[in-house]
């Protein structure tokens, strides 16, 4: 067993196998609290890396996550719903996964010491400077994302490290270091649980933050989604109802001619003419809706 805080036991885990299920449980709860409560602390660090990431966003560049076990599927799960959830295009997130596909019905620990298969894989992204590397690791030295950020960084990108342990060999690779210091875990090394809670934690808000530094958001609403499901209609309708001040009626209106994009849908309820004026407004606020909406005033 390591001195790192992601393998140290906790304190009150002694006997827990003899314990009452309602006593692991609530120990078990507990842990998952007090993973998420300590991402509050690292949101200096979070900030710093949502801007680099919609800075690279920003010039036509990609958002890259790299990671391995656990840790990729928390990376995983941020990157897939990037397209749906604010309408970036999906060609714009690449994910890098120790083990590739194969890791999603497999999960061996041996990929993720693979640096050779994660420069391999990043090399063949060809990175640019107007890339954005995030590399997840709950130990902060797992070969497979750290490698990763080598080739990144020697192509110009831009990188961010996540990882649970200070002073983990990641933090000095990166552009942006965030810190995760969650305590022991209840099953001492399992990172699945209270480090991959504050991992999901802090990558949501990275995002998101994001997000709204490119527009993307409005008074709390998700304004880039593009409506292509029932529930998705249900929903643009009644935001584009809000943001313009319009009944239902006219919002399916405006939403019927900008083909369900919600940004250009609010600016035609709100009195642009028509969707290319629309989309010109917009297009001239760099996509930040509440800008564009100055323009109607």
């Amino acid at each position: 067993m390591t001195n790192r805080q992601t393998e140290a036991r906790h304190p009150q885990a002694i006997g827990l196998d003899l314990k009452p299920d309602a006593d692991i449980l609530a120990l078990l709860a507990s842990g998952q609290a007090d993973a998420a409560q300590c991402v509050a602390t690292a949101s200096p660090a979070i900030a710093q890396g949502a801007e680099l990431a919609a800075e690279a966003l920003r010039k036509g560049g990609r958002l890259v996550y790299a990671a391995a076990g656990s840790s990729g599927l928390m990376a995983l799960a941020d990157a897939l719903e990037l397209p749906g959830t604010y309408g970036i295009e999906r060609h714009r997130i690449e994910i890098l996964l120790a083990g590739g596909a194969e890791a999603l019905r497999d999960m061996r620990g041996g990929p993720e010491d693979d640096a050779q298969a994660a420069t391999k894989d990043t090399e063949a992204l060809n990175l640019s400077a107007n890339d954005c590397l995030i590399a997840v690791t709950a130990s902060g030295q797992t070969p497979y994302p750290l490698a990763a950020v080598d080739v990144a960084r020697a192509a110009g990108a831009r990188t961010i490290g996540i990882a649970n342990n200070a002073g983990a060999p990641l933090f000095a690779k990166v552009d942006a270091a965030i810190c995760l210091p969650t305590p022991a875990e209840v099953i001492a090394g399992s990172t699945r649980m209270g480090a991959g809670t504050a991992q999901k934690i802090a990558l949501n808000m990275l995002s998101t933050l994001m997000a709204v530094h490119l527009g993307h958001v409005h008074d709390g609403y998700m304004v880039n989604v593009i409506a292509d499901n029932e529930k998705l209609r249900g929903r643009a309708c009644g935001i584009v109802a809000a943001i313009a001040g319009v009944e239902e009626a006219a919002a399916r209106a405006a939403l019927e001619l900008s083909a369900g994009a919600v940004k250009p849908a609010v600016l035609i309820a709100r009195g642009a003419p028509d969707l290319e004026m629309a989309l010109s407004i917009l297009l001239r606020n760099d996509g930040h809706l509440r800008r564009s909406l100055t323009e109607l005033n």
